[in-house]
């Protein structure tokens, strides 16, 4: 989804995560530098999915539009890795799900909603059209999934504190076995309103992700060349 000037309930957002946490500048504590916490996924190569006979795994790539990205962090070397993702997709035959973000800033149909030119879409690779952050939220982004008997997700796209996190946690609490690809997705830089740099927000997402968790399913996080499509 693409990011404009935040609103109110943006800056809203902020400051309550101040009040938890100083966005910048926090030093962790001295534990959390020496002690590991439990991840749920150290083994996470077998396929936990809560949801029955669905073992296949997908490809999901979110919101990767012109205008979504014109500006992104390391917008180059992101498209590379998705388009290297897509590709190991097709050649092992897992589904490529493609989800196309619209709004009152975002009009469907416009240059800017467009995807970027170097990745396409092939004619039988579903489209699913969304207006809100979550991909699962008023689309029928469930329906393919289960169609295909996919109980896995491989995320990427843009943008990472938007629509990345957002689908993230959708998934996870309706039940799929979730890795975010830590290279292959990215945000803009908000910096002007109070939020971290995009790269922090990349590093601490991918950091957050890595460590979550919960009865029966797998949040994981991989870097692009470590992704595969196979169990």
């Amino acid at each position: 989804m693409a990011h404009s000037s935040p609103g109110p309930v943006r800056l809203q957002w902020v400051a309550a995560s101040q009040r938890r946490r100083p966005l910048l500048g926090w030093d962790p504590p001295p534990a959390a530098t020496t002690h590991r916490p439990r991840s749920f996924h150290d083994n996470a190569e077998t396929i936990m999915t809560t949801l029955p006979d669905r073992p296949n795994t997908a490809l999901v790539v979110l919101d990767m539009q012109q205008g979504v990205v014109a500006e992104a962090h390391q917008r180059d070397a992101v498209v590379s890795n998705i388009a290297a993702l897509v590709d190991r997709a097709r050649e092992a035959g897992a589904p490529v799900v493609w989800v196309q973000h619209s709004d009152d800033r975002l009009e469907k149909g416009s240059r800017a909603w467009e995807y970027v030119p170097e990745l396409r879409r092939r004619e039988q690779e579903p489209v699913v059209h969304k207006s809100f952050s979550d991909a699962f939220d008023d689309t029928d982004l469930e329906r393919v999934l289960a169609a295909a008997a996919v109980g896995r997700l491989m995320v990427a796209g843009a943008q990472t504190d938007e629509c990345i996190r957002s689908t993230i946690h959708g998934a996870f609490v309706r039940g799929y076995d979730v890795t975010l690809v830590s290279d292959a997705h990215t945000t803009e830089d908000l910096t002007d309103w109070g939020a971290p740099p995009p790269e922090q927000v990349i590093a601490h997402t991918n950091l957050y992700w890595k460590y979550h968790g919960g009865p029966g399913r797998t949040a994981a996080v991989a870097e692009t060349k470590d992704v595969t499509f196979s169990g």
